[in-house]
């Protein structure tokens, strides 16, 4: 029996999208075949059935459907999976989300999905502004993200959505005008990514240009500034919530609960009673990974055991970029001079017995966490 092991989270990856967004370097595919949904629901069933044969005992705090296109599943497979991992494991208060796109298509399946027994909605609009929309491929209008939205706020008892900023030729004048109406709606959650151009995306390809540096800069204080007035302070460097409606799972992750990935491309991180951790990667392309699971009944590409500093340095990475920040066990491998450099240069603070980034650290934390990890 594996008992004292703390709970954990199970991510469910669907790799479908309706067109691929040009800066998307996510595991996303748009299908040029019909989707057979009963094959990958009896797949994604399978695979979570296979770590669950490993992980009897354990308690189940959180679920998220991410993608690719969660939306486009089938409401009766999002109900499967969640009334299997409510078998699997034990459940009591539970978070589920399901990121959704705001669509007209999609957002007809929301009040499907919240009897399927999503309770925590997360709608990828990014802009509201109609050419920005078209800019950044999203198939949606500035009218379908306003509708999903209100339909979110009547339907699940928590909501969130995406925007992004930083986009070439936005002024602060238009993002502040755009954070506005976003925090018109009152929204209990909120995630504000910066624009960056990944390698091998279509914008990289095209050598699409960001705001420099110190103009990103402000922009990224601006977005402290105003969120923070509207009650929706960060509690991670991309994040805002009123308090109390942190996601969950992403909070597991980021303070080193272990997760199972099912779907292609996912991930996962699963420790056993002496404290080791093994990485868990699934299989990247949606077609192997479905053959391998009718092949073997699992898909697994590689599993490695982390050695302890490998897996303390991702507790660094993820620590430092939540408000709370990291305990007194994680910087003991940290190069101490590193580390008092950090802190006399103003980048680094410790407060409650934790160290967290100070808002210039904020400005730079990449380069701050890569400088402490240099040893």
């Amino acid at each position: 029996m594996e008992t004292g092991l703390k709970p954990l989270s199970l991510y469910v990856h669907w790799p479908f999208c309706l067109s691929k967004c040009p800066y998307c370097d996510f595991n996303s595919h748009v299908s040029e075949e019909a989707i057979d949904h009963g094959r990958w629901r009896d797949a994604l069933l399978s695979e979570m059935a296979h770590f669950a044969s490993e992980t009897k005992n354990r308690a189940l705090s959180s679920i998220f459907f991410g993608g690719g296109t969660p939306s486009l599943m089938q409401p009766d497979t999002v109900a499967a999976i969640i009334s299997e991992a409510k078998r699997h494991w034990s459940v009591a208060d539970i978070e589920i989300t399901a990121e959704a796109n705001p669509t007209s298509v999609e957002a007809d399946k929301l009040e499907a999905f919240r009897d399927a027994g999503i309770n925590r909605l997360s709608l990828g609009v990014q802009s509201f502004d109609d050419n920005a929309l078209k800019y950044l491929g999203r198939e949606h209008s500035s009218d379908d993200a306003t509708n999903a939205i209100s339909l979110a706020k009547r339907l699940f008892p928590a909501f969130s959505f995406d925007l992004i900023y930083a986009r070439a030729e936005q002024t602060a004048d238009d993002w502040q005008a755009e954070l506005e109406q976003a925090f018109s709606f009152e929204p209990p959650h909120i995630s504000l990514y910066q624009l960056s151009i990944e390698p091998g995306t279509p914008f990289h390809k095209r050598n699409v240009e960001v705001p420099e540096n110190n103009a990103a800069a402000r922009l990224f204080e601006l977005t402290q500034t105003l969120s923070e007035a509207a009650g929706l302070p960060a509690y991670e460097i991309s994040n805002h919530a009123r308090p109390g409606y942190e996601c969950r799972h992403n909070l597991g992750i980021w303070d080193g609960q272990d997760y199972i990935g099912i779907g292609p491309g996912a991930h996962g991180r699963l420790g056993d009673a002496d404290d080791a951790t093994d990485a868990i990667y699934q299989i990247h392309d949606p077609a192997r990974w479905l053959s391998a699971i009718d092949e073997k009944g699992h898909a697994t590409a590689k599993r490695q055991r982390l050695s302890p500093r490998e897996r303390l340095e991702e507790r660094v990475m993820t620590g430092l970029r939540t408000s709370v920040g990291i305990g007194p066990k994680l910087t003991q491998f940290i190069n101490g001079e590193l580390l008092a450099e950090m802190i006399q240069g103003g980048f680094l603070a410790w407060a409650d017995g934790k160290l967290s980034a100070t808002p210039t650290g904020r400005l730079v934390l990449d380069a701050v966490i890569h400088r402490l990890l240099s040893d």
